[in-house]
């Protein structure tokens, strides 16, 4: 997708950093832009922002842990913009701690928001792209979580590993409908997702602070610097263009991948 101008973007967890990072940097290359999000305040905040970039903005209150939701955000996209050419899952919490610690409320939260998410996103959303034959871009945040075991962070790890193997699988099946898919893989940026309990629901522990450590901790070793949102939005930005699967932000993370998959090859030789 080279030419962006005049295209749709729909963007989940839109509304704070990477997503919010991400429609400034699509807006700016002239796409008209849904920011769906879980808190009305901070689409509200959002959407002036990008509607001073001189695009069309629609803000709509979104759980992406709800099916009937995301179909409603999709109705709604396409009864105002006519289509929806980048899909962009972005929403996703974070819980740490030794995973034989975790609480079943802990898994069910993880798992509805991060990786449901995304599926919701993609059942209800490619569809109708592929439908409406006019090529496109479907982009999932995982996680360098999602790439290598990291401490503390059982739960994340395993809804992130889902959803590397999701948009690995996305990129065959939509190769031969023109649409490309992409999953960003980034270690620690400047985001809230340190501060995602507060809108975990009631029924799944309601809201109180994160445990030590956050959503994109990969253990002191592991950790990697601190990058702006701004600079990953650009690399998706690149993604969408050029229609690469895998965008790692942190140069520091290949060692930790290059040793896991050495793991597995020595596993041959046992």
């Amino acid at each position: 997708m080279e030419n962006l101008q005049g295209r749709v973007a729909v963007i989940t967890g839109g509304a704070s950093g990477i997503g919010l990072a991400t429609a400034k940097a699509l807006a700016k290359e002239g796409m008209r832009i849904v920011i769906a999000d879980i808190e009305q305040a901070a689409i509200d905040r959002a959407v002036p922002q990008i509607e001073a970039l001189g695009v069309e903005c629609a803000g709509i209150k979104t759980d992406v842990t709800d099916l009937a939701q995301v179909q409603a955000l999709a109705d709604k996209t396409w009864a105002r913009f006519g289509g929806c050419h980048v899909l962009f899952n972005n929403a996703g919490v974070a819980v740490a701690g030794p995973i034989q610690e975790m609480k079943h409320s802990d898994w069910e939260w993880l798992m509805n928001v991060n990786l449901w998410g995304p599926i919701h996103g993609v059942e209800t959303f490619v569809p109708r792209m592929i439908a409406q034959d006019e090529g496109g871009h479907v982009v999932s945040t995982a996680s360098f979580a999602g790439l290598v075991a990291n401490d503390g962070l059982g739960v994340y790890c395993v809804t992130k590993y889902g959803v590397v193997a999701l948009m690995e699988c996305l990129y065959r099946d939509l190769r031969p409908h023109g649409i490309g898919a992409s999953v960003l893989c980034p270690m620690r940026v400047e985001t809230n997702i340190g501060n995602s309990q507060r809108n975990r629901p009631a029924e799944l522990g309601g809201s109180g602070p994160l445990p030590p450590g956050d959503g994109e901790q990969e253990g002191r070793a592991q950790a990697g610097r601190v990058i702006e949102a701004e600079a990953v939005a650009g690399m998706v930005v690149r993604a969408i263009k050029e229609n690469r699967l895998y965008i790692v932000t942190h140069p520091e993370s290949r060692g930790f991948v290059q040793a896991r998959f050495r793991r597995i090859d020595r596993a041959y030789d046992d």
